[in-house]
C-alpha cells in the first residue's frame, strides 16, 4: 500500500503521516530527506525528531532517497514514512544536473510502482496552489513538484490532502 500525503507548510501532513503509521503498528521507519544546512533547519529537524516516538527508526538520506528506499523496503517494519519529497526534489534541482534529476525521479517512480514492502507513506508539500513564483528556479521547482505529484498520485493506492490539520481523501 502506498499513500501520497500532500499539504502546505504547517498543514499537519507530517503529523497525519505519523498517526497513520502508528495505527499500523509499533515498528515504523522514517526516511528523512532534510539536511541541516543552517541553524534554523537544524532546529526544524530536531523538532520533527522529538515529535516522533523514540523507538521509531530514522534513516537520514538527503538526496539519496531511492537508495534508502531500496534498503528499507526489506525492513521488518509495520510502516514506512518518507518525509519529505519536495525537500528531496529541491536538493536535486539545486545540483543543476538535468540527467540526474530525470534518473532519480524515474527511479523513485519505478521503486514506488508495485511497492513490495510495508505500507509506504510519502509526505510532500503541495506548492502549486499559490501565486506564480517570481524566479525561474522557483517556477521550475513548482512545476517539477506538480509533475512528480501527478505521477505518484497515479501510482498510489491512496492520496490525502491535509489542510489545517484535517485530512481530505482525494483518492481512496
Amino acid at each position: 500500500m502506498v499513500e501520497l500525503i500532500l499539504g502546505g507548510a504547517r498543514s499537519g501532513k507530517s503529523g497525519y503521516a505519523e498517526r497513520q503509521a502508528a495505527a499500523l503498528g509499533p515498528q515504523v521507519v522514517v526516511v528523512v530527506t532534510a539536511t541541516a544546512s543552517d541553524g534554523e533547519m537544524a532546529e526544524r529537524i530536531a523538532r520533527h525528531r522529538a515529535d516522533r516516538p523514540e523507538h521509531w527508526q530514522t534513516v537520514e538520506c538527503g538526496d539519496q532517497l531511492v537508495a534508502a528506499l531500496a534498503t528499507v523496503a526489506k525492513a521488518n517494519a509495520d510502516a514506512l514514512i518518507v518525509d519529505c519529497l519536495t525537500l528531496w526534489l529541491g536538493q536535486l534541482l539545486l545540483d543543476d544536473d538535468e540527467s540526474r534529476l530525470t534518473l532519480e525521479v524515474d527511479a523513485l517512480l519505478q521503486r514506488v510502482a508495485g511497492w513490495p514492502g510495508p505500507p509506504l507513506l510519502l509526505v510532500s508539500n503541495e506548492v502549486g496552489l499559490g501565486i506564480v513564483p517570481e524566479s525561474p528556479l522557483a517556477r521550475r521547482f513548482r512545476d517539477e513538484a506538480g509533475r512528480l505529484h501527478q505521477r505518484l498520485a497515479a501510482l498510489a493506492d491512496k492520496v490525502t490532502l491535509v489542510v489545517a490539520g484535517i485530512p481530505l481523501c482525494i483518492k481512496a
